[in-house]
């Protein structure tokens, strides 16, 4: 999706407001796009049940039966927890192309996705995300 295109954020904070609700490694991440070191993320091998938040705003992103174990560095998803969920951004930042996940309802950065990397996944899509920029809600029970 591009940017000029993308529907306004549901949530909308100044920078003020989003540097003093989050800490410094989540804005960074989230508000500056930033990435987390690989293999030092708080879900990267996490195995519960539950529902990953977006650490930002709150809004459901991913849910535990879609994370796969992909040896990247960081949580890995084949399906967003809702075809709105998320945003895809064109992002050409590293000197590549890449697609960036957005929140679509802060458009806070969550991670990247990629496609046809040969996992075994009803997708064939990862979507990268810094643990950083989740938050895990347990199933209850």
């Amino acid at each position: 999706m591009d940017s000029r295109t993308e529907p306004n954020p549901k949530v909308v904070k100044s920078d003020e407001q989003w540097r003093a609700e989050l800490r410094p490694e989540e804005y960074a991440v989230l508000r500056q796009s930033g990435t987390e070191r690989p293999f030092t993320g708080e879900y990267t091998d996490t195995t519960t049940t539950g529902v990953y938040d977006c650490r930002a705003c709150g809004a459901e992103l991913f849910r535990s039966d879609t994370k796969f174990a992909s040896h990247c560095g960081w949580p890995s998803f084949f399906d967003p927890a809702d075809s709105d969920a998320v945003l895809l951004r064109e992002d050409r930042s590293l000197g590549a192309v890449r697609t960036e996940v957005l929140c679509a309802t802060c458009h806070s950065h969550l991670g990247h996705v990629f496609e046809g990397e040969g996992y075994p996944t009803p997708t064939d899509q990862r979507y990268c995300i810094n643990s950083l920029a989740l938050r895990l809600v347990p199933a209850e029970g």
